[in-house]
């Protein structure tokens, strides 16, 4: 027992790994450009896992999933504390992972949470709120991009938020969230050039979380 507690205590100590979050509005590239990072970053040896919220795959994401799609109705409320809850149900999942030295790129955060459930109407304070106490990455990456060009791209519109009044909503969120750490990233122009400031900022980060102490040393999220 003695062993395994030396053990526990070492690992949460050790190297861990940098949470890296990419965050935006809809069709901003966020998905493409966080698969090409995890696949960077494998190829170059290091263990890197990509990560989605809300994840569909859990029970409270298939309840998410179906709502998006549409096939439901919920109060908004309620809906965000699912959206919430989703994320709490992976914490022990990440923090392991980003004990053992595991990078994790994420696609949307409680950020997003927050700025699609007050584009709603309701009070940004008791958006934050059950998200509390999560942990704050390490880089937040926000790729910006104008309503015009994100329209433009394929697979607008397909899902309840991408409507652009809405998602006008949604970006004045973000930018009440918007802390002076977060990088952001002009995602109308190519690919390979948003990919080469991501790249850079996510090799910044994974350097500085390795100087950071544990999992038990990264600050909450707010």
């Amino acid at each position: 027992r003695a062993r395994r507690e030396m053990a526990a205590a070492a690992a949460a100590t050790a190297c861990r790994g940098a949470l890296v979050v990419l965050e935006g509005g809809d069709r901003c590239g966020k998905t493409t450009q966080s698969a090409r990072l995890v696949d960077a970053l494998n190829a170059r040896g290091m263990r890197a896992e990509l990560w989605r919220f809300p994840d569909r795959t859990t029970a409270m994401g298939q309840m998410i999933d179906s709502y998006l799609r549409s096939d439901s109705e919920l109060d908004d409320r309620a809906v965000h504390l699912l959206f919430s809850a989703n994320r709490w149900e992976k914490l022990a999942q990440m923090r392991e992972a980003l004990g053992s030295g595991t990078t994790l790129v994420v696609d949307r955060y409680a950020y997003s949470g927050a700025a699609f459930t007050g584009g709603k109407g309701i009070d940004l304070g008791w958006c934050k709120a059950p998200d509390a106490g999560l942990p704050r990455p390490d880089a937040v990456l926000f790729l910006e991009l104008g309503l015009d060009e994100a329209e433009a791209r394929g697979g607008y519109g397909e899902e309840r938020y991408e409507k652009r009044d809405f998602q006008e909503k949604v970006l004045a969120q973000f930018r009440a969230l918007r802390e002076p750490w977060w990088q952001v990233i002009d995602a109308a122009r190519t690919p390979d050039e948003v990919y080469a400031d991501i790249e850079a900022a996510a090799d910044k980060a994974i350097a500085a979380a390795k100087q950071a102490g544990g999992v038990d040393d990264m600050p909450p999220v707010w």
